[in-house]
């Protein structure tokens, strides 16, 4: 399972623009206007195709800082200080009483890793340390069985219990919960809401690869395109263009974090069920969906479970889903669901050579 960093956000202006007094503050700026910066331990990027001044696209990455900051402060690990930090150090047992994000976003956790089986779980920490992918310093190289099993055995999304009706959750062993692989998705559709309450109609947020768009990027009304990497391990590459419109994507992959020992290459996507990196040919899986917290989840479970199983279940839960899948000999193929089809249409289906399964 892919691991998020959340960590303090400083407050970087991407437009590096002064004010100087009130004329300056309403110069209209030409659209659309780019926000970016540093956050999580990777970037945030924000386009805006509305009309704005100079005061109020400030204004607004002001915003979007606040709730970025406030995303960390409730889900961090890194931070001692937040909400989920106290909710792993609580007693095993007791019910804590937590904020309807957390609680959000927990249920959101333990649906996906009821509906998978087990491929997506929250309480995985302990094994990504294991397999070096995690905060733990220590060298790459493959855990010992003995030690493998032992911290196998500390991991389990049934050892969480969340009461949504009562605001509530309690762990039922001594272990951590880690939203890693849902918090930066969470983020994402926070933005995107501020920025509709603040009455913005045509955005693009991009959080670290996490994507949300609404409206279109033009006056002509185009809609935005977002390119779908190839399984490439030294650079990027898009092997796909996408058109979105009032939608969310995520992306799950394995040809970038991994590592190598005698021969063989070992995924920092593990299965939660085995504790071992994945080591099907699903390369990477993409999924629309209208939160990108679902979406983020769901990519992850899809990536664990491999082409087959993933596709299946992805056509039971009526998943839009892309799939990149290692073919032999370098090639790749891609695969998607019909409710991508029915999303997207039949004519891109066909323009980018996509297989139906």
């Amino acid at each position: 399972m892919k691991s998020l960093r959340l960590v303090a956000l400083p407050l970087l202006l991407g437009l590096s623009l002064l004010l100087a007094g009130c004329s300056e503050s309403d110069r209209p700026l030409d659209s659309p206007v780019r926000l970016e910066g540093a956050i999580f331990g990777s970037f945030y990027q924000v386009t805006l195709a509305d009309p704005l001044t100079q005061g109020q696209a400030l204004a607004l990455e002001e915003g979007i800082l606040e709730v970025l900051e406030a995303v960390d402060a409730g889900m961090s690990i890194y931070r001692e200080d937040s909400e989920l930090s106290a909710f792993n150090q609580a007693p095993v047992g007791e019910w804590q009483p937590l904020s309807d994000e957390l609680i959000e976003v927990l249920s959101i956790s333990q649906a996906v890793a009821e509906a998978s089986n087990g491929a997506f779980d929250t309480t995985l920490g302990a094994l990504v340390n294991l397999w070096s992918f995690g905060a733990e310093a220590r060298p790459r190289e493959v855990p010992d069985d003995a030690t493998l099993e032992a911290r196998l055995a500390e991991v389990g999304f049934d050892a969480v219990e969340v009461d949504p009706d009562a605001l509530q959750a309690r762990r039922l062993r001594d272990l951590h919960v880690d939203l890693g692989g849902v918090a930066k998705g969470h983020a994402t559709d926070r933005v995107g809401e501020f920025l509709e309450g603040e009455g913005i109609e045509h955005y693009l947020v991009n959080l670290g690869g996490d994507l949300r768009v609404r409206g279109y990027r033009d006056a002509e009304q185009a809609p935005w395109r977002i390119g779908i990497e190839a399984p490439l391990e030294d650079r990027q590459e898009a092997r796909h263009v996408v058109p979105l419109h009032d939608i969310t994507v995520a992306t799950s992959g394995d040809y970038r974090n991994y590592f190598e020992q005698d021969g063989r290459r070992f995924s920092h996507t593990l299965d939660p069920r085995t504790g071992r990196p994945i080591t099907h040919r699903l390369a990477s899986v993409s999924v629309a969906h209208p939160s990108n917290a679902w979406a983020d989840a769901w990519a992850t479970a899809l990536m664990v479970l491999g082409e087959e199983a993933g596709m299946a279940l992805a056509r039971e839960q009526g998943l839009s889903v892309l799939m990149i899948v290692r073919e032999e000999e370098g090639a790749w193929s891609s695969r998607v669901s019909p409710a991508f089809v029915e999303r997207f249409g039949e004519g891109l289906v066909a323009e980018l050579g996509l297989e139906v399964q």
